[in-house]
């Protein structure tokens, strides 16, 4: 798993350095952001659909078809001779990474007695690290010295050399017992675990929050397939409308979009959610809002820095590189006891800082500004969400009724997705929208980075909304009694 998790790491710092060159030589870079939303928007579809098929035949199945499709779309990807077929490559990784990023989290919960899944899970997120600081400078060698199709082609042969290990070992996980070990609360794997890295979510991504064992029925129900699947639809034609439409008029695909995702959202999300209800339906809503901040912004720093300010996308990488280590300085903090900050404090200073720190990206298009600015900046916007979205996590059990924990996860991480393909869609329609020719962007960048961070400085005072539920214990809250 752990071979598994650091390639798909390492695929997604290292698309994210190559992707501007990509789109410059297939004519894409109007519909640059689609390659990113693309993935998160069919990954969501795949997290989805993985509960019900893990809890109806167990993980290999699921973790089998998520590999060969992962491997798949990179290789349609990597041979893509228009942007076009890439966006379909991209599309068919992404459902394949939804399907893996549950299943993987399955296994661990059905190998693994409680006392040891933190640290599993700490392992796999240290997965992240190696490839955070060398898929970028990878990434950027193999595309301007040799050619970035390479950056697709070169993963699919090393990830599938763990599948038959993970075919075997998982072939009786599903008649397993589950593990009735005592938890003694001292091991909370969300709050254990280090939270390295940048880049979209994907399969193993250190921060998706860990659907417990009653999140996998919960996931499994038709019902529940149905909502994920029309939210998927919604967001994929909410992107292709602000794209433009495809030729077609692109104000009734934008409100199609928006229509079925707002019919199938409340299926998959705490109720009162979209209307920011105190407690649990505003922390997802805040984790929402995070991560389409953070990755709407970072996926447009590579393009802005290759295509304005003229780096090599070896260079441009190395913001990635900074907002990666800058996440794990905000976990350490995050986790110290020391530290006179509540959860929900900490929440709103995270909120505050990610959003600060992309408006500060607003002035680094412009020649005026040193180029070193960018990297530095984007180093405290991950030490913003190390702080943040790591108390998401833990907010997240402390808020939750006993024995639906592990609904309300997989309900935090499908915000954490549907976040993402929001921020990267609007980001990506504005670039779409007001794109002239390389080297003329400048005020794109900064009117994208604008609306972004102004949503980021937002999701600040919305965490206030779930500080005065933080308050109250669960057990209070739902016997009456003191926890």
């Amino acid at each position: 798993m752990v071979t598994l998790v650091t390639l798909v790491a390492f695929e997604a710092m290292a698309v994210s350095t190559a992707m501007p060159v990509a789109a410059q030589a297939l004519g894409g870079l109007r519909e640059y952001g689609l390659a990113f939303s693309l993935f998160l928007t069919t990954s969501l579809l795949g997290v989805v659909a993985a509960g019900g098929w893990n809890d109806a035949r167990g993980p290999r199945e699921p973790l089998a078809v998520g590999l060969l499709l992962f491997s798949g779309g990179l290789v349609v990807a990597g041979t893509a001779s228009s942007f076009g077929v890439l966006l379909v490559g991209r599309a068919v990784s992404g459902l394949g990474g939804g399907l893996q990023v549950v299943t993987l989290y399955v296994v661990v919960a059905a190998v693994y007695p409680q006392r040891l899944q933190p640290q599993a899970f700490g392992v796999i997120s240290a997965a992240w690290v190696l490839p955070s600081v060398l898929g970028p400078p990878v990434a950027g060698f193999l595309a301007t010295q040799l050619t970035w199709r390479l950056v697709f082609l070169a993963v699919p042969p090393l990830a599938l050399l763990p599948l038959p290990v993970l075919w075997a070992r998982t072939r009786t996980l599903h008649d397993d017992e589950p593990d009735d070990e005592p938890d003694d609360g001292s091991d909370d794997a969300p709050d254990s675990a280090p939270q390295p890295g940048a880049g979209p979510p994907g399969p193993g991504r250190p921060d998706a929050v860990v659907p417990q064992p009653g999140a996998v029925s919960e996931l499994g129900g038709l019902r529940r397939l149905a909502h994920g699947c029309g939210l998927a639809l919604g967001a994929g034609l909410l992107q292709w409308g602000l794209q433009g439409g495809g030729g077609l008029p692109a104000a009734p695909v934008v409100v199609a979009g928006l229509l079925l995702g707002a019919a199938s959202t409340p299926g998959l999300l705490p109720r009162r959610t979209l209307r920011l209800a105190r407690g649990l339906a505003s922390l997802v809503v805040c984790r929402a809002m995070f991560t389409g901040t953070f990755f709407g912004a970072e996926t447009f720093v590579p393009l802005m820095l290759v295509t304005e300010r003229g780096l090599s996308p070896t260079l441009a990488g190395v913001a990635l590189t900074t907002g990666a280590v800058g996440w794990s300085v905000g976990s350490f903090i995050q986790g110290r006891s020391s530290l006179p900050l509540s959860r929900t404090q900490l929440l709103s200073v995270g909120g505050a800082v990610v959003g600060a720190c992309t408006l500060a990206l607003v002035s680094t298009p412009f020649a005026a500004v040193p180029v070193w600015v960018l990297p530095l900046v984007w180093a405290f916007a991950g030490t913003g969400m190390g702080l943040a979205m790591s108390s998401t996590s833990v907010l997240t059990l402390r808020l939750s009724v006993p024995g639906e924990e592990g609904r309300n996860s997989a309900a935090l991480q499908i915000g954490d997705a549907l976040g993402s393909v929001l921020g990267i869609g609007v980001a990506g329609a504005i670039f779409a929208a007001r794109h002239t020719t390389d080297g003329a962007d400048a005020a794109v960048f900064a009117l994208l980075w604008a609306v972004l961070g102004g949503t980021g400085v937002f999701s600040a005072l919305v965490a206030r909304r779930v500080a005065n539920a933080a308050r109250t214990p669960v057990a209070r809250r739902t016997t009456g009694r003191s926890s």
